[in-house]
C-alpha cells in the first residue's frame, strides 16, 4: 500500500500547506534526502492551534496538535513533491514543545506526530530517529513545532 493510499484509507484531510514565514525554503533536497523546515499545527481552515502545554493545553490536546503538525508537513511534502509516494521513509524528527517549565512529557506529545508517520509509512519506514525537547516559547504561541528529514524513493 502506498503512502497516498494509506492517507486516503485513513480519511485524513490535509490542511493548506503553509507559506514560509521567513527567509527559508519549505523543503531542501540534497541527493535523496528531503529536509523539511519546522512546521506548526495548521488546521484545515488555515488557522493555527495555539497555547502553551501544561497551561492552555493538556498533554492530550498537545498530542493532537503534534498529529496536526504531521498533517501540515504532509501537505507541504505533497505540494513540493507532487505525491507522498516519492518518499521512501522517515529518517529523523526533531519535535519542539512549547511547555511550562514543570512539564516533562515532551516525548509523549511528539508521539502524536510519530504515530501518524507510522500510520502512513508503516512500522519499519515510518519510525525514524527522533528528539523531543521543551521550549520556553515557539512562534505565534504554537504548542508544537516539528522539523524532519525523509528519504526519497529510488527512481
Amino acid at each position: 500500500m502506498t503512502p497516498e493510499t494509506r492517507l486516503a484509507d485513513l480519511q485524513l484531510e490535509l490542511p493548506p500547506a503553509p507559506k514560509p514565514g521567513g527567509i527559508y525554503a519549505p523543503i531542501v533536497i540534497v541527493d535523496r534526502m528531503v529536509w523539511v523546515s519546522g512546521h506548526g499545527p495548521v488546521k484545515t481552515d488555515g488557522t493555527l492551534i495555539t497555547g502553551k502545554v501544561g497551561d492552555a493545553l493538556t498533554e492530550e490536546q498537545a498530542y493532537q496538535a503534534a498529529r496536526q503538525v504531521g498533517l501540515t508537513m504532509l501537505a507541504t511534502l505533497r505540494q513540493e513533491l507532487g505525491s507522498l509516494n516519492h518518499i521512501a521513509r522517515v529518517v529523523k524528527v526533531l519535535g519542539m514543545v512549547n511547555a511550562v517549565p514543570t512539564f516533562a512529557r515532551h516525548p509523549a506529545v511528539i508521539n502524536g506526530f510519530s504515530h501518524l508517520m507510522v500510520e502512513i509509512w508503516g512500522e519499519e519506514f515510518g519510525r525514524g530517529a527522533r528528539s523531543a525537547v521543551g521550549m520556553g516559547s515557539l512562534p505565534s504561541n504554537i504548542p508544537v513545532e516539528v522539523e524532519a528529514a525523509f528519504l526519497l524513493a529510488e527512481g
